[in-house]
């Protein structure tokens, strides 16, 4: 197979929090995420998301920019608090309203809406008043507000995802504090990702309750763990830590099981209760993969969990260059090609999209005869590189049905800040102004043929 399938879904990825701006228009509520970027010293820039990218009122004219690239499809995220501004209790109509006018615009132009219903924005009442995910009770209003999602689009959109990453949103936000809402907790790390995960499942029969047709799954990241060194010691440290960031979220949704690591840890395990597993097992039509480099693991007796050092993403003094990004992430086209082989070999291949693919660099515009113009040729190679493992992947027998590269604009990076671009569409932070760069247009060409463009680098 050398080039996609007529039915293969090109598109592109957002998240409300990073691209809406705007939070407090239209009655919506504070989440998490607006309580911590407006702690001094949280955000890595010193910026924060109160206008993003503006997408909240610019909205139209970042949809005829996706129609100008040739986008199949639109992943966005629902943000929870512009529905509930409580959490629960009283719908807010003009949040709802918002979204409709998004899947209405995105249809209107061929563009298929894949909303996200939980992509870290979390109502920040239910933070206060529950300790958000920590606690059960969160789980329950996760399910109504996606019945209330699924009533209002579900007459126009197809495809839903319940939660993106949930091993991130947890370990970072609940071990590592560095992620809202800045926990640093093995205990509480272990209690927000079995709830997230029960939040999925709860979601899927929410959602097909209102939407008997739906195509439903969730976001999972897989970062492919290697053994820093070639010895026992280390590949045990790549082993507990490919379970407990990887397995740790796959082994529940498609197997039923925790990792044994996770499953027989001591004293801590995730709070699992009768009838758990089963309701975050149950049947999902796909699975949606974000893949961006690997890590590598050496042993620490003294690190929780784990008990192992983890390097690769914080690598972030090592200088941007061809094989490592502006993030500080190794370029590991190979990495993608391993996760797919594990699903075909260990989850029965299940259908997939990688909802996520990307990278960050340090392009800005040119001055240029016709106007601005953005050459991101290091990610054209990124992107050629992830789009021919796919390929091979789906030659060797991987149910591959679509991609979404990360991500459309130029967007706020969580902790990062404005400072790491990885958009499709420059965003210049003043003025708000757009500039579709090289990327955008190479992306646009592989979606028209259908094949791998190998002209631009």
């Amino acid at each position: 197979m050398n080039r996609f399938p007529e039915n293969f879904l090109f598109g592109a990825a957002t998240a409300a929090f990073q691209i809406e701006g705007s939070p407090d228009a239209d009655g919506k509520g504070p989440s998490v995420w607006d309580e911590f970027t407006a702690r001094k010293g949280r955000v890595r820039d010193g910026t924060d998301a109160r206008i993003a990218c503006d997408h909240y009122r610019r909205w139209e004219e970042d949809l005829d920019l996706a129609k100008g690239m040739g986008l199949e499809a639109w992943r966005f995220s629902v943000s929870w608090p512009r529905i509930f501004p409580e959490g629960t209790g009283t719908v807010n109509r003009r949040g709802i309203d918002f979204y409709s006018r998004l899947v209405d615009g995105l249809l209107e132009r061929g563009i298929e809406p894949v909303p996200t219903l939980f992509h870290w924005d979390l109502p920040l009442a239910l933070q206060r008043r529950y300790g958000g995910f920590v606690s059960r009770e969160s789980v329950p209003a996760f399910a109504d507000y996606a019945a209330t999602a699924a009533r209002a689009l579900g007459d126009r959109v197809r495809t839903w995802i319940t939660v993106n990453e949930p091993f991130e949103y947890s370990c970072f936000g609940h071990l590592f504090g560095t992620h809202a809402p800045g926990m640093k907790s093995p205990g509480a790390f272990l209690k927000a990702m079995h709830h997230v995960l029960l939040a999925h499942g709860t979601a899927l029969g929410a959602i097909r309750a209102e939407c008997s047709d739906a195509r439903i799954g969730p976001t999972l990241s897989w970062t492919p763990v290697h053994p820093l060194k070639d010895s026992d010691r280390d590949r045990g440290a790549a082993e507990r830590a490919e379970a407990y960031m990887n397995g740790i979220a796959f082994d529940p949704i498609l197997l039923g099981r925790y990792p044994e690591p996770v499953a027989r840890g001591w004293p801590l395990r995730p709070p699992v209760r009768e009838g758990d597993m089963e309701t975050i097992a149950a049947p999902v039509d796909f699975v949606g993969v974000n893949y961006y480099s690997r890590e590598r693991a050496s042993w620490n007796p003294f690190v929780p969990l784990v008990k192992a050092d983890i390097t690769g993403k914080e690598l972030r003094e090592v200088s941007e260059s061809d094989g490592r990004t502006a993030m500080g992430w190794e370029v590991y086209h190979e990495g993608l090609g391993e996760i797919l082989g594990s699903l075909r070999t260990k989850y029965g291949n299940p259908p997939v999209f990688v909802t996520e693919f990307g990278s960050a660099w340090s392009d800005k515009p040119e001055d240029a005869a016709g106007g601005p113009v953005v050459r991101d040729r290091r990610r054209i190679s990124y992107l050629r590189g992830q789009l021919t493992e796919m390929l091979k992947a789906m030659r060797e027998g991987s149910d591959l049905r679509g991609c979404f590269v990360w991500s459309f604009l130029d967007n706020f990076e969580w902790a990062e800040g404005l400072s790491k671009r990885f958009g499709l569409v420059y965003v210049d932070p003043v003025t708000q102004d757009r500039v579709v760069k090289d990327s955008a247009r190479w992306y646009g060409k592989v979606i028209k043929e259908r094949s791998i463009q190998e002209g631009a680098n």
